[in-house]
């Protein structure tokens, strides 16, 4: 299982509308790009399963051109990834292939041609989040996931040829994080994956090509350090003069091993825990811990609150733009909604300005989201509005200052890890109240602590509120992140004040957090995959949303 951390829940920084439909295509799509000795020159994108069905709607279709061009998931220009194709001689085509059943909702192969003639294919899945991972190449299952550097060695199955790769990347001084060894069968062609903590030069590559059994080498650099606000390292850091400070500022990496096994909090139990015997609030425990994770990962000390300030910027920007300037969805279904919330008098407005602000902000970033403008998933794009209206709207409205959303924001992904922990972020397998629900909870702990709450209360709220949205089905209209996507964050947002405002009161959830989210999980496994994001059951399923898919751009109806 994957070692989450903040930027797993709060993020991808990325161009709407789906983090699964669009910023994990577009990896799949880049790792693919980095397989190839040369520049693409033809591809097919063979599309299965939620993909066959919706790849146009959700822009898929351009973020996998985005991916096979080479650009990141908050590149502003995937919106024009055709055009750009097009000046650059690539030849794109897709083929939805909806009656193949795989292994996973959100599956590609590609198929590339390289200017050199030869041909390579792969099997990707966007796996929830803006995550993705290859599969299968060239015929042979794999994984990759691009989430770290990575050396990806075509070889023979032959003794001394994994040795001599491990040698090779001790003497270049890189680091190892994980080894894995992909073949069909024994003497055969084998894929040598080994994930590394440190960039891999060219100079390496080229001495590892040099063995008599190894038949290609690529060298995949991590698709977080091509976004926007990739992580920094130390080296970077110093060179920009940024000081470090706070917590580990000294630590090691034995040390990070050693303290991260304490502050991996398996549970909201546990956390609380930590968080009552250290007299810590649960934004600076998972702060603690996030420190322990970057030193292993070689990141600098300052980069989480960097980071998060970033992501902030960009949450107020997807506010404002929807705002200032609507723009009509991919899907026509939504635009300009946010706007005529502002322009309420007095005559139409029934709730207190705090929570319209909420409310007013959360539709606007599904606004930006679904016109495939700029938003942070969090914890994904479809319930991307939720923690934005609240914070912003408490910052709007009570004065609370970028430091203390900071905390906040931290606050609210130690929340989204233990859902993801315990259960799933995803609409395709747990409906909307993964999604939804889980943007729901993080924000109502984030405003406790906000609000000067304790540990207890931040969790009692986190679990009210995914009380208040268990059961909550996903079903877009026309699978597009769209309608009633939201008007749901909009829901989200007033349940997360609520549910805030109860624990603030000191009212217990009457059944704690983690078995809230167990129960969470449970309800999700047992919804048919008609209401887990499948656009046929719900409200996409009535009269009305057949008319509306019909006149959808691109929609098959």
């Amino acid at each position: 299982m994957q070692t989450l951390g903040i930027r797993d829940i709060i993020g991808p920084v990325m161009i709407g509308p789906s983090s699964s439909h669009t910023a994990g295509a577009l990896r799949i799509a880049l790792m693919c790009r980095h397989l190839l000795a040369h520049e693409p020159a033809r591809v097919t994108f063979t599309l299965y399963g939620s993909f066959a069905h919706t790849y146009h709607g959700h822009g898929t279709d351009r973020a996998l051109v985005a991916g096979m061009l080479g650009l990141s998931a908050d590149d502003e220009r995937i919106r024009d990834s055709f055009e750009l194709a097009c000046a650059a001689g690539l030849i794109c085509e897709f083929v939805p292939d909806e009656t193949t059943i795989c292994g996973h909702p959100n599956t590609v192969d590609i198929e590339v041609v390289d200017a050199e003639g030869v041909t390579t294919c792969v099997r990707g899945e966007s796996i929830g989040g803006g995550a993705a991972r290859i599969t299968r190449l060239n015929g042979i299952d794999v994984e990759l996931t691009g989430e770290y550097h990575s050396l990806v060695v075509k070889h023979y199955d032959r003794k001394g040829v994994l040795a001599f790769i491990a040698t090779t990347l001790a003497s270049f001084d890189v680091n190892i994080a994980t080894t894995r060894l992909f073949r069909e069968q024994r003497g055969d062609i084998a894929y040598t994956v080994m994930e590394t903590d440190d960039e891999l030069p060219a100079a390496l590559t080229a001495e590892i090509a040099t063995h008599s059994d190894v038949i290609a080498v690529r060298a995949l650099e991590s698709d977080r350090s091509r976004e926007k606000f990739a992580p920094l390292t130390p080296e970077q850091e110093a060179a920009a003069g940024i000081m470090p400070s706070g917590f580990g500022i000294d630590m090691d990496a034995e040390e990070a091993t050693a303290l991260f096994a304490q502050l991996d909090f398996a549970s909201g139990e546990a956390l609380l825990a930590y968080c009552e015997e250290a007299g810590l609030a649960i934004s600076d425990a998972i702060c603690r811990r996030e420190r322990c994770l970057l030193v292993l990962q070689g990141i600098a000390v300052d980069d989480t609150h960097r980071y998060v300030d970033d992501v902030i910027s960009v949450m107020r920007a997807s506010v404002k733009s929807a705002v200032d300037d609507p723009q009509t969805s991919m899907g026509g279904l939504i635009g300009g909604e946010a706007r005529r919330l502002v322009a309420l008098d007095s005559t139409g407005t029934i709730c207190d300005s705090l929570t319209l602000r909420a409310i007013t902000y959360a539709m606007a970033v599904l606004e930006t989201n679904a016109s495939m403008g700029r938003i942070v998933a969090a914890p994904t794009a479809g319930s991307a509005g939720v923690l934005p209206g609240v914070l912003l709207a408490l910052a709007d409205e009570r004065g609370f200052t970028n430091a203390q959303l900071n905390r906040a924001v931290a606050n609210a992904a130690a929340i989204g890890m233990l859902v993801a922990r315990a259960s799933t972020v995803s609409g395709a397998e747990g409906g909307c109240q993964a999604e939804v629900g889980t943007a729901s909870a993080m924000a109502a702990s984030a405003a406790v602590e906000l609000a000067g709450g304790s540990p207890a209360q931040c969790l009692d709220a986190a679990a009210i509120a995914l009380s208040g949205l268990m059961g909550l089905v996903c079903d877009p209209i026309g699978g597009l992140v769209e309608a009633p996507c939201q008007k749901r964050n909009a829901t989200g947002a007033a349940n997360a004040l609520v549910a805030a405002q109860l624990a603030l009161a000191g009212i217990e959830s009457t059944v704690n957090f983690d078995e809230t989210v167990w129960a969470m999980d449970a309800v999700g496994r047992s919804l048919p995959f008609e209401l887990r994001e499948s656009a046929l059951g719900g409200l996409a399923a009535t009269p009305t949303a057949h008319v509306l898919c019909s006149q959808c751009p691109g929609c098959e109806g």
